[in-house]
């Protein structure tokens, strides 16, 4: 059993103990990220061409030193994304707020983020893969194992240190995928799951999920022109300025072309996004500031590289994803570049971004692996695990019918369907997001 190394300390209220451990570099063996059986699998050796171990890194938070409550394992949504760090919780109306009540509450880093093993790019080389090899299929393969089956595994060997004998998931987004996941390989170790526009489809090709969630986009940028009528002038300059430049030049070397700038539409997927978007649109298009925001608003980028690169696998429950979101693009949308994207990743945000240009090769086989399955649908009918799901109705980025019909296989988890929020509910209104979420399931 790994080794557990803890340091504790206090801050505000709050009492913190962050733990590093010790997991498997590939829990399934060999072959396993090409074998749907093996993906379901008991843990093996590690893959004799990766490190054998990785570290990984996690922050138990409660309010009081020698806390007996339960624990509830927080799954950041991504992927590619750190846990948030908390602060001070005095006067915050959050979701951690809620959860404390009720919780110890542990913030993983998924593996190849934050403090666990993190995966990027400095001065032109991919850093946080040692032993691997500098060879792009190398690299391709060994991101085989960073999706939710090798995260949820690595959880349940930080269960097993711990002691635990069941603890809660509350999964946000791919945090949410991650969960069902886990409901799936490991149900016995489980109390309660909750959802939070994380409830994915089950054996769908991820083009047809895509397809979905264009149309969704495509509703929402006209919402967003008629909010604000002269926005779509305003992004057609924008278009017009990247296409005669070769994209719009941004800080760091990179360029915004007008698919990057379609991306912008993933503003519009929370609920304080169309406002973030006009204010962006409104600034001076040969300013710095505008250069700057714009840099810093795209959603694809070397500060989480893998958020780019294994994008499209979240939702590859046994495919090949082959730039699933482009090839779903309708036609009426690639005509009209003011008609935006939301979650759509493609391969231009790795060409035109230094940072992510060392992956650029690499995302390319990625999107040629041949993914195992990620869930038994037996298995989840089968769960008893009790939880509830909020299903959001204008959802950017899951899509409500597919969340519902995962809903059906879990006898124990309740759905909320709302229109009060968009994808960003536990962000934007946490504490009653998450109060409304645990009352449901233990109704």
């Amino acid at each position: 059993m790994s080794a557990l190394h803890q340091k504790t300390w206090t801050r505000g209220g709050l009492h913190l103990r962050d733990v590093t451990f010790e997991v498997p570099f590939d829990h399934f063996g060999q072959g396993a990220a090409k074998s749907a059986a093996a993906s379901l699998a008991a843990p093996a050796e590690a893959h004799p061409t990766g490190p054998k171990n990785i570290e990984i890194f996690a922050r138990i938070t409660a309010t009081e030193a020698d806390s007996t409550q339960p624990y509830l394992v927080f799954l950041q949504g991504g992927p590619g994304v750190e846990a948030p760090r908390p602060t001070t919780p005095v006067g915050q109306s959050t979701w951690l707020t809620r959860a404390l009540e009720d919780f110890q509450v542990v913030m993983l880093d998924q593996r190849g983020t934050g403090k666990s093993s993190p995966i990027g790019s400095v001065d032109g080389h991919i850093t946080g893969l040692e032993g691997v090899g500098d060879a792009p299929a190398d690299i391709a393969e060994a991101l085989g194992r960073y999706r939710a089956d090798s995260i949820v595994e690595d959880a349940e060997i930080l269960r097993q240190v711990l002691g635990i004998d069941t603890w809660s998931l509350l999964g946000q987004s791919f945090g949410g995928f991650t969960a069902l996941r886990y409901v799936s390989a490991h149900s016995e170790s489980l109390h309660e799951v909750y959802f939070t526009g994380g409830l994915p489809a089950i054996g769908t090709a991820p083009a047809t999920v895509y397809s979905t969630t264009w149309q969704t986009m495509k509703r929402k940028s006209e919402q967003f022109y008629r909010a604000f009528p002269g926005d779509r002038d305003k992004l057609a300059r924008l278009v017009d300025l990247a296409e005669a430049d070769g994209g719009i030049a941004l800080p760091g070397g990179a360029r915004a072309t007008t698919e990057r700038l379609r991306l912008l539409g993933h503003f519009l997927g929370a609920s304080d996004g169309p406002e973030k978007l006009h204010y962006l649109l409104d600034l001076d298009p040969a300013s710095a500031a505008f250069r700057h925001d714009l840099a810093a608003a795209l959603p694809f980028s070397g500060r989480n590289p893998l958020y780019a690169v294994v994008h499209e696998s979240c939702w590859a429950d046994g495919a090949v994803t082959d730039w699933a979101a482009r090839r779903a693009m309708p036609a009426d949308v690639q005509a009209d570049p003011t008609l935006l994207a939301g979650e759509h990743a493609g391969p231009e945000s790795l060409v035109e971004d230094p940072e992510l240009a060392p992956f650029a090769e690499v995302a390319q086989l990625v999107a040629q692996h041949e993914w195992p399955r990620l869930y038994d649908a037996q298995a989840l009918r089968a769960s008893t695990v009790r939880g509830a799901a909020a299903v959001y109705f204008e959802d950017a980025y899951v899509p409500p019918e597919y969340s519902l019909a995962t809903a059906e296989l879990l006898d124990g988890v309740k759905p909320w369907v709302t229109n009060e929020y968009e994808h960003n509910g536990l962000r934007a209104d946490g504490y009653r997001v998450l109060d409304r979420l645990i009352a449901l399931a233990r109704e």
